[in-house]
């Protein structure tokens, strides 16, 4: 499996969507023959795994993480979340048909610092219909401790 500094950075051109499902896109962002989207090289976060209806992140945190407190800043995890549970409902579309997130809600029950280690984001889709998508996400440590949670909406498109 490619490490994080082993893969590219960018946008897949709408041509290049068109022509994939969405696990095939998804997949491509796992095994680096896609590129991940920049606001990824910004935080240093990974997709590491997919599969229809699920998609799992990871970040290890650091102090470029830290809001002024010495926690990480919540920003991170909504970001995790809602890329884990966007990427989930993406991976569940046909050739043609992307999603964007409409709404979605998070909530932190544990602080995270540098000292937490490695935390994964994963993704499960609850339903996706033609218009509609939801997912849940969990944001756990490396001993499988919640995190942080979240629910999402996303909007199902032609592409």
């Amino acid at each position: 499996m490619p490490t994080l500094a082993s893969k590219t950075f960018g946008t897949v051109g709408a041509d290049q969507q068109k022509q994939m499902s969405g696990l095939e896109f998804v997949s491509g962002l796992v095994d680096g023959t896609l590129p991940l989207n920049m606001i990824a090289r910004t935080l240093g976060y990974d997709v590491v795994e997919a599969e229809k209806g699920r998609v799992v992140v990871a970040v290890e945190p650091c102090k470029a993480h830290l809001n002024p407190y010495g926690t990480v800043h919540g920003g991170l995890t909504a970001t995790l979340l809602d890329s884990c549970m966007g990427l989930a409902v993406q991976s569940t579309l046909d050739k043609g048909f992307a999603q964007t997130t409409v709404e979605f809600k998070i909530s932190l029950v544990r602080p995270i610092t540098p000292d937490t280690g490695p935390i994964r984001a994963e993704g499960i889709v609850l339903n996706c219909g033609r218009r509609i998508g939801t997912a849940e996400g969990r944001l756990t440590d490396r001993k499988g401790r919640l995190l942080a949670h979240g629910t999402s909406t996303c909007l199902i498109f032609a592409s």
